[in-house]
């Protein structure tokens, strides 16, 4: 057992074989006054912290009965729980993220409500960038526009801070390009709980990073502030990030 990754039994949790405790939390996510445990169960891969058939279990404070929520995506890296209320009704929601171990850096991500009476999924990052789509399009007279699809946006980035080796491998001596090129927005690689009120209601900020002609040539990040309206989360505001030159 890899102490490192902080992998346990935990007495009562209902385990197959192989399976360990990989993250936890306390606290009222039903809404009754009791504090409910919140875990995520999975099966350590030999000789790696890549974890597989992670599950969400969680134990009612006042029943004591077990309930288990697959997820949609079980298998990735650092899995971890945070509780907060991200709906505003006062009741702390629980927060899932796991590192996908993609070279893009891309993360999984659910909130999981307790919603008349019962835990629902009401976030899901596949299906937010399956919803949310872009494009980047680079243009004569060395910028690029990045088109938000929803909300419907555009965005123009400056290259010239790039520098001449950059921008002459692309563009002819009078600012053309030499040919169309299209880089794209990644999907979303973090995603944090943010209190911007300060009242104890947490919105969801998440960062996409946008590419160039490959993925190291990072041309700057969209920002999404996500707000739960009682159905969904919103984009409540949405800018664009870019790199900065030094002088």
């Amino acid at each position: 057992m890899n102490n490192q990754f902080n992998w346990r039994r935990v007495p009562g949790i209902p385990l197959s074989s192989g399976q360990t405790v990989v993250a936890s939390q306390v606290g009222d996510v039903t809404g009754d006054g009791y504090p409910d445990w919140v875990y995520l169960i999975g099966t350590q891969q030999p000789d790696s912290p890549y974890i597989t058939n992670i599950q969400l279990i969680l134990k009612n404070g006042q029943t004591n009965q077990y309930q288990t929520f697959p997820l949609p995506e079980n298998a990735g890296y650092e899995p971890t729980i945070w509780l907060g209320d991200l709906t505003g009704n006062g009741v702390k929601d629980i927060f899932i993220v796991m590192d996908s171990g993609g070279s893009g850096g891309i993360i999984f991500a659910y909130v999981y409500s307790f919603i008349q009476g019962r835990m629902t999924k009401i976030f899901d990052s596949i299906q937010f960038n399956e919803q949310h789509p872009y494009k980047v399009h680079y243009q004569n007279n060395y910028s690029v526009n990045v088109y938000s699809g929803n909300p419907r946006k555009k965005y123009t980035l400056d290259l010239r801070y790039k520098g001449a080796e950059y921008l002459n491998e692309i563009y002819n001596a009078n600012g053309t390009l030499k040919q169309p090129i299209e880089g794209w927005v990644d999907p979303i690689s973090a995603l944090y709980p943010i209190d911007v009120a300060r009242n104890g209601k947490y919105d969801l900020l998440g960062l996409q990073q946008i590419a160039g002609r490959y993925h190291a040539d990072g041309l700057g990040y969209v920002e999404n502030l996500l707000h739960w309206n009682g159905q969904e989360f919103l984009i409540v505001r949405q800018i664009v990030a870019i790199y900065g030159e030094e002088f």
